[in-house]
């Protein structure tokens, strides 16, 4: 069988990587801080469940390339999106805040061009507010952002508004596979702002793409997001391409079909594309100096296998939020660990900046914490208080404790012996479920109003 192009790294690329590295090795101590600063590689998968991949227990197959980069950092147990939905936990990580606070995190998700009408001119992240890129192009970072954008379109809130330098991938929040074309056939892949048609798999093209920008000549650090559009819809694997003619326009075709056969050819294809940009890492001899970070952006949907949790992406039950989460950077952060330290979407944000040096804007304060002193072994995992909100519900999650509205019923439950949330604890703990509504009461106050409240 002939080997996939998505599974090795060409003798060039390789040759290339290696120039960059020593490149960027032996830069001056004078184009530095006072301690070489790493580069950064962040994948965001797309509604991958927390138990999809065979390190986090999946039964029916095997992410190997996956589970390596679990063994070589540290996984998380504990981590956390900053929504059930794909554009606020996006927001979330790109300008290291809770959703609520910019309009376009309000968004549930944002939704297609056509959909959109005159809105597509006035809804997206404000090029004015500071991004993860901003703040590290500022720092004499290379930034770049390969595949999925979703927090606004051109000609206003694209990628290169927003501090990339390079953009390669899809603004909307689905395209299929093939075509690259979203639910109402629109052309949805760019270079940069301009429309760009390629031939290939979806997974497989941002693949290539995240090869060839690690493979060039870097006088500067690098931070380059990889955000994969699978395993989220249009069911496609590989060798599906005779499905995609058969799909029509619209939302519900774009959410039909499938199966679990499918679904495991998409995560296998996305395995695939994680392992070979970690070859290249590798032997180029850039992987200790590169900050890996790799989860998803909600939890799993009807493929997904969200064990032991309940419920699944939409919903602020554990199974909508809780994801796999895996941090490797080597020399740094000890191999082969795991931690039940809680995290969430904007924590990757602090962490990426503080390992950076890179200072944040304090005209907009961060709401993640930087992980680093756990991640490194130098300090024990720590209790949390997070917030969600999505639609009409509210989630409050402190210590053991979790507080969820799901709009018609509150309950209180117990993640210490309930990770499935079956048993309703509000009656034999009144305090603690007023204690943790008003908290989140008191957070509600500090960001924006929900949608319908505004209206």
């Amino acid at each position: 069988m002939r080997k996939r192009k998505s599974e090795g790294i060409s003798r060039r690329e390789f040759v290339n990587a290696a120039i960059a590295g020593t490149a960027f090795a032996g830069m001056s101590g004078g184009a530095l801080p006072r301690k070489p600063r790493p580069n950064v590689l962040f994948i965001l998968a797309d509604d991958l469940g927390y138990g999809d991949l065979s390190c986090y227990g999946r039964p029916d197959y095997e992410t190997p390339n996956l589970d390596r980069l679990a063994r070589q950092g540290i996984r998380f147990t504990n981590a956390y999106s900053a929504s059930p939905l794909c554009t606020p936990t996006r927001c979330g990580f790109i300008t290291g805040r809770y959703p609520a606070r910019t309009l376009v995190g309000l968004e549930e998700p944002l939704a297609w061009k056509k959909q959109l009408g005159e809105r597509v001119a006035t809804l997206g992240l404000s090029p004015d507010h500071p991004t993860i890129a901003s703040l590290l192009k500022k720092n004499g970072y290379e930034t770049a952002l390969i595949g999925k954008w979703h927090l606004g379109y051109l000609p206003k809130f694209g990628p290169n508004q927003h501090g990339f330098d390079k953009f390669f991938g899809i603004l909307s929040g689905a395209a299929d596979f093939f075509t690259h074309k979203d639910a109402y056939g629109e052309p949805d892949l760019y270079e940069d702002e301009v429309p760009v048609e390629r031939i290939g798999y979806m997974t497989d093209l941002l693949t290539e793409r995240a090869v060839e920008f690690l493979s060039g000549r870097h006088n500067r650090p690098f931070y380059l997001s990889l955000h994969y559009t699978a395993p989220h819809w249009p069911w496609e694997g590989p060798e599906d391409k005779h499905i995609s003619a058969t799909l029509k326009q619209g939302y519900d075709c774009f959410t039909a079909g499938g199966s679990l056969k499918t679904y495991a050819a998409m995560i296998k294809s996305l395995d695939n594309g994680v392992g070979r940009v970690m070859s290249l890492l590798e032997r180029a001899k850039l992987d200790r100096d590169t900050l890996v970070i790799f989860t998803s952006d909600n939890g799993g949907e009807r493929f997904s296998y969200n064990w032991p949790f309940s419920g699944q992406k939409g919903v602020v039950l554990e199974g909508g939020i809780r994801v796999p989460a895996i941090a490797r950077w080597t020399g740094v952060i000890p191999q082969g660990r795991s931690t039940e330290q809680v995290a969430i979407t904007m924590d990757w944000t602090a962490t990426i900046l503080a390992a950076t040096q890179t200072a944040h804007d304090s005209g907009y304060p961060l709401d993640g914490h930087d992980l680093l002193p756990v991640i490194r072994g130098e300090r024990a995992a720590y209790e949390r208080k997070l917030f969600w909100r999505h639609g009409k519900q509210d989630a409050v999650r402190s210590g053991k404790w979790k507080y969820v509205n799901d709009g018609e019923r509150q309950y209180l439950f117990d993640l210490s012996i309930d990770q499935r949330e079956q048993s309703d604890f509000k009656e034999k703990h009144p305090d603690v479920i007023r204690q943790l509504r008003s908290e989140f009461q008191e957070w509600q106050a500090q960001v924006l109003p929900r949608p319908e409240a505004r209206s």
